[in-house]
């Protein structure tokens, strides 16, 4: 049997043992990429032991168990991984016709945490709590919800032969698609993630061959945009505080420039080497807020040193090359627009979140992927691989 979603083996009969047909040369196990794989598995696992680190000493938020957030990371991720097999085995091209189901339910969420059933933590009502000490965050599913529906709309008539690239029309339906759930980020205010999800709208549409003044427009948009909610006192007192400590670092060094000021010291101190794992002084003095979150990467940069802070690096880079290969490969403009806008949303957020630690972009709370503790966010980054993993897995062999 042939199809897309079939995998053939040449030379076996179905009589074959089924761990022959598994490591045949076109099976789903040899057509998957290893190094992005094993990359992604490297990083949760280096993420694990930074988060042990810097809360088994957080009695006060640990529930007692120096062991908590450990194996509820463990659990994420495990979770995560499930649901990249889940993402293999249904397609992208089976996920691309339940895009409108995605998109209503992306919405749905993100509008109930306007609601009473919404929670406000680190000053962003962002939030759902599930009870029993889970919460789900809405906003990072959204992201899947735009990488998928982008790439539809702006790929539909280009993969059926009726056009070169995406028209006029066809982009600004495109970014009619993305604009609600983003403006309704805005209001919780998400600023991070709506960051994240433009950066993911410029990737699609370079990939896309849209005509580059739509991008050249968003830029000038977004700039626009951006003096606008200035003006208007949109933002939060605390995101303009974080905004204010970014430009000025010596501001306030005990309130606002508090938490990148402790960020910088931390890594600062760690060297090449580092002091080794659980003997950073200002993760056991629980210096810097949010280490197991927003400020993980500064755990690595203490205890692990450059050393280890640069294979967190590499690794990352190692995830963004493989997307980058797998995005040129691909025969299909809507796989090459799935993979190049995970390539710029993972780009962006992971520059973000270092950045924000060494003090050269401004604090937004966007986690680092794969290595952050958060539920949301470590699922959606399995489902991105998986995605990336489909692509591969289904191109034709001589691509």
């Amino acid at each position: 049997m042939t199809g897309a979603n079939s995998f053939s083996v040449s030379g076996y009969g179905p009589d074959r043992a089924g761990w022959t047909r598994l490591f045949a040369r076109d099976s789903v196990t040899r057509r998957l990429d290893w190094p992005m794989l094993l990359s992604a598995l490297a990083l949760s696992g280096i993420g694990s032991a930074l988060i042990y680190s810097a809360t088994r000493n957080r009695t006060e938020i640990n529930q007692g168990d120096p062991y908590y957030f450990l194996i509820r990371n463990l659990m994420n991720t495990g979770i995560g991984l499930a649901l990249m097999i889940g993402t293999v085995w249904l397609g992208h091209r089976a996920l691309r016709n339940a895009v409108p189901i995605l998109y209503g339910a992306s919405v749905l969420g993100i509008l109930l945490v306007l609601t009473p059933l919404g929670a406000t933590i680190n000053g962003s009502r962002n939030w759902i709590v599930l009870g029993g000490g889970f919460s789900i965050q809405p906003s990072e599913f959204v992201k899947i919800t735009i990488i998928l529906g982008m790439a539809m709309m702006l790929s539909a008539r280009v993969d059926a032969g009726d056009k070169p690239y995406p028209d006029h029309r066809t982009v600004l339906q495109a970014l009619g698609l993305s604009a609600v759930p983003i403006l309704i980020v805005l209001l919780m205010p998400d600023l991070g993630t709506v960051l994240v999800l433009v950066a993911i709208i410029l990737g699609a549409l370079l990939a896309s061959g849209a005509s580059n003044r739509w991008v050249f427009g968003l830029l000038g948009a977004g700039v626009l945009g951006c003096v606008a909610i200035w003006q208007l006192h949109i933002l939060d007192e605390y995101q303009i505080n974080r905004f204010a400590a970014f430009a000025n670092p010596s501001l306030d060094p005990s309130g606002v420039g508090y938490n990148t000021n402790q960020a910088r010291i931390a890594i600062g101190s760690g060297g090449l080497t580092g002091a080794g794992l659980f003997h950073g002084s200002q993760t056991t003095g629980q210096f810097v807020p949010e280490q197991q979150t927003d400020f993980v990467f500064t755990v690595a940069g203490e205890e692990l040193g450059f050393a280890g802070a640069g294979l967190i690096i590499v690794l990352l880079g190692v995830i963004l090359w493989r997307a980058c290969r797998i995005a040129r490969e691909t025969t299909e403009l809507y796989g090459t627009v799935v993979a190049a806008s995970i390539v710029a949303w993972f780009a962006f957020q992971a520059f973000e979140n270092i950045g924000m630690t060494l003090g050269i972009m401004p604090v937004t709370g966007l986690p680092l992927p794969f290595v952050s503790y958060g539920g949301s966010s470590m699922f959606v980054v399995w489902v991105a691989v998986g995605l990336l993993q489909s692509i591969r897995v289904q191109r034709p062999m001589s691509a």
